[in-house]
């Protein structure tokens, strides 16, 4: 069984091809091609056939992660859109939340909706929160305001009317007119995209699910030809949010669902390599050439969220697009090694921009004439120019370097080295700022985590970054540059169907429960339906509930079985324990109730927890050897120990400064911080070791 995953990322894409009989995998990044990203699928599924040796129509299933739905939202380059909402709503977008991120900043900015308010028509209906009909949907303001869009050119519709969660009836007589009248307009409906209480994040995931909904479209249809044309003919599968798979219909139908793919699969990834360690509680840490990412996975399961925000102006709460759909939590900043570096006022900065593919970095020889953070690691020794990327990629040293002088080293009278150092050291602060958000203000305490590094630049900021907060181990897995591709291959498919229905939990409220989750196991079928699998799903229910009068919510577990008399009642107890493990308080007089309801099918692959281990060249001779690198532990340049990874055997300790090498990523072993090979093959760099002892 050949399985093949890859992942489309800003600057590199990454293919893993793995056969399931002889546990053979083959690795391979090529550089994407943002202009079609298919050209870059089809070229390294050319590169990756031939190296492993196989046919188009030896491949069991294709497995795949995008940010062509993410790339869409934050290049605000999606479709022309449209919404339709109940009259005296139009402004929801608008006027968003009325918390403010920053308190005291006069002069905030909030995030750009992406509907203008031009194309935001009214509709003449009113529902309760309970569904029952208030007013009748009027049709002649429908007709209305369905010329109005059709009139401004409107590609795709989003309809979200006031507690259409509760009643469907009038989005899907809404959406029955609209393509009677204008059949190929592309309609995402809220009662389908995210049924869920809360105007504001409700209206924004609709809207921005119709956004991208046929830029998706034509993404993988285009993709679906193209593997065809290339002679395959199984199954395809897209990597979700929540970390589980989805058919090309369903991400087709709900793109949404699969706006933070790539990232989530890297998270899944590092849970799985913490498993193997025997560390339970991870933080996961992903830095590629766009972006570097911050996940966590507590008691060996990747953290969940029920929302998400996405284009944050600045990295705080509120400050984004709320998307309302499961996703795994994530922290996305603009540090990645295309990341550009300028001086502003005096001082150094890198990043959000980047200078992604297609120019790249200076060094790249593409036309890129800002210097980026692979500029500064080059010419601070941590590449080497002449085996990047496996040695598929040579690198100009000079040109970096004369790159990095101009914009930094010379408007600050810096040096070749601190100015590169100068860097490397913003950039890894930048990260080390988010990794506090996703580590100590969340609760964890990064003492008793390790990090799992990953991405082709990942490896070369870890350790000082571990360093800085505390985490004792990092943990750099086999293929950790192309870590969110292997995590696509220990993926299932999963489908997480949620709805809003307000209640108290008492004694009598186990009917009413039985009632939601009856609903919701219908829904959930239909999606199952489009799978292929001859497994039955694993089902597993959550809840989101809170005392009475509270504003938020916490995510309970409920238990499994039959819904009966006393299921109420066994939920009310896992609220209490979930309750008491986050805020450390009870209140036993108060009632509780339940907002949210969640049903979770998941399919096993029989992959979720097979390693995946590069097959290497067995004649192929190591690369050790030695360079200049810059540590400033050591006072700058240092001739410093060069290691091929793959010459490393189970057991062997490395002490630091030392650079080991893989052909996708690179790992900096820093002074006084100790590096072996566990047992599975991942490299674990003990932190401070050295000095400890």
């Amino acid at each position: 069984m050949i399985r093949v995953a890859f992942d489309i990322g800003g600057t590199f894409t990454d293919f893993v091809l793995h056969d399931g009989d002889s546990r053979a995998s083959h690795f391979l990044k090529v550089p994407s091609t943002p202009h079609d990203p298919a050209e870059a699928v089809l070229d390294g599924l050319a590169k990756l056939f031939d190296l492993a040796e196989v046919e188009a129509a030896d491949i069991a299933n294709v497995l795949h992660a995008t940010t062509v739905a993410t790339n869409a939202v934050l290049e605000r380059k999606g479709a022309a859109t449209g919404l339709i909402t109940t009259e005296g709503f139009r402004d929801v977008l608008i006027i968003g939340r009325q918390k403010r991120y920053e308190t005291y900043d006069l002069y905030i900015a909030k995030p750009e909706p992406l509907v203008p308010r031009r194309h935001i028509v009214e509709v003449s209906e009113r529902l309760d929160q309970q569904g029952g009909v208030v007013q009748a949907l009027d049709e002649t303001s429908l007709d209305r305001a369905i010329d109005a869009l059709l009139a401004s050119g409107r590609e795709t519709v989003a309809v979200c009317l006031l507690h259409a969660y509760a009643n469907p009836a009038h989005e899907q007589a809404i959406r029955a007119r609209i393509l009677e009248r204008a059949p190929g307009l592309a309609v995402s409906l809220s009662s389908d995209v995210a049924p869920k209480f809360r105007e504001y994040e409700r209206s924004n995931t609709t809207a921005a699910n119709a956004y991208i909904k046929p830029i998706v479209e034509n993404y993988i249809g285009q993709l679906e030809l193209a593997l065809q044309q290339k002679g395959f003919a199984r199954e395809l599968f897209i990597m979700q949010s929540n970390g589980g798979l989805v058919s090309p219909g369903i991400a087709k139908d709900y793109p949404i669902r699969i706006i933070e793919s790539g990232p989530a699969a890297g998270v899944l990834m590092g849970g799985i390599v913490g498993r193997e360690a025997g560390r339970e509680h991870v933080i996961t840490f992903d830095m590629g050439g766009t972006t570097a990412k911050l996940g966590a996975v507590d008691d060996g399961t990747p953290a969940i969220m029920p929302t998400f925000e996405i284009d944050h102006i600045r990295y705080k709460k509120g400050s984004g697009l709320p998307i309302n759909v499961p996703a795994v939590e994530l922290l996305e900043i603009g540090a990645g090694g295309g990341s550009i570096a300028r001086v502003e006022m005096g001082m150094i900065a890198v990043g959000p921009e980047s200078a992604g593919a297609d120019p790249g970095p200076i060094c790249y020889g593409r036309g890129g004439a800002a210097p980026t953070i692979t500029d500064a690691n080059l010419v601070l020794g941590y590449i080497d120019p002449d085996w990047f990327n496996g040695g598929t990629m040579a690198l100009d040293m000079d040109a970096a370097a004369r790159g990095i002088m101009a914009a930094i080293g010379a408007p600050l009278d810096l040096e070749l080295g601190p100015a590169a150092w100068g860097i490397h050291l913003v950039a890894t602060m930048n990260m080390e700022n988010a990794l506090r958000i996703v580590s100590v203000e969340q609760g964890r305490d990064p003492r008793r985590y390790a990090m799992i590094a990953f991405g082709g630049a990942g490896p070369m900021h870890a350790a000082r970054l571990a360093r800085a907060v505390g985490i004792p181990e990092v943990i750099v897995p086999q293929g950790a540059g192309i870590g969110s591709a292997i995590g696509l291959l220990q993926a299932a498919p999963r489908i997480d169907v949620s709805t809003t229905r307000v209640m108290e939990l008492n004694q009598q409220a186990g009917p009413a429960i039985a009632d939601v989750f009856g609903e919701l196991e219908v829904r959930t079928r239909q999606e199952i339906d489009q799978f292929d699998s001859p497994a039955p799903p694993e089902w597993s229910r959550h809840g989101y509930m809170r005392y009475v009068g509270q504003g938020f919510e916490v995510r309970v577990d409920l238990p499994d079985g039959p819904i009966d008399q006393d299921f109420a009642d066994r939920a009310i107890e896992a609220f209490n324990g979930a309750y008491l493990q986050k805020h450390k308080f009870l209140d036993p007089e108060a009632r509780i109730e339940a907002v949210d309801w969640t049903l979770v099918a998941t399919l096993p692959s029989g992959q979720e927890d097979s390693a995946i281990v590069q097959q290497h060249k067995p004649d192929a001779p190591a690369r050790n050897g030695s360079r200049p690198a810059w540590f400033p532990e050591a006072g700058g340049y240092v001739e410093t120990r060069i290691i091929d990874r793959q010459a490393l055997a189970e057991g062997a300790s490395i002490a630091g400064p030392a650079i080991i090498e893989d052909p996708d990523s690179t790992t900096v072993v820093l002074p006084g911080d100790v590096a072996r090979i566990s047992s599975a093959g991942h490299l674990i760099i003990d932190i401070g070791k050295e000095v400890a002892a």
